[in-house]
């Protein structure tokens, strides 16, 4: 099992950027697909990307496409999720996950979640 821990968010204006930090603990977590996710209040939880668990592979959402960047440090048992050219409508908790195997999309294929962190953009 894998322990995760986000931290990075807060408030910025339209255009800025912020790095998120998911922390993990356990033995597990270097052969782990991470995902990131978010969800805005009245909506679903949305897929934002994920990174393979050597660090070799990502996959994004094509709103966050060319802005979002994940990577990953095993050494560290740390993923990143940097966020630039925020816009408002990237407002929202951010969540990062832990799976076993590929990389998906579908957060039920994710087995540890973090608690999320607040990133909110004003305009």
């Amino acid at each position: 099992q894998v322990q995760l821990v986000e931290s990075g968010g807060g408030l910025v204006q339209a255009g800025g950027s912020l790095r998120l930090s998911c922390a993990a603990s356990g033995r597990t977590f270097s052969s782990a697909a991470m995902g990131w996710f978010r969800q805005a209040p009245g909506k679903e939880r949305e897929f934002v990307g994920a990174i393979s668990w050597r660090g070799g592979s990502t996959y994004y959402a094509d709103s966050v496409k060319g802005r979002f960047t994940i990577s990953r440090d095993n050494a560290k048992n740390t993923v990143y999720l940097q966020m630039n050219s925020l816009k408002p409508e990237d407002t929202a908790v951010y969540s990062c996950a832990a799976r076993r195997g590929i990389i998906t999309t579908n957060p039920t294929d994710f087995y540890s979640w973090g608690q999320g962190t607040q990133v909110t953009v004003s305009s």
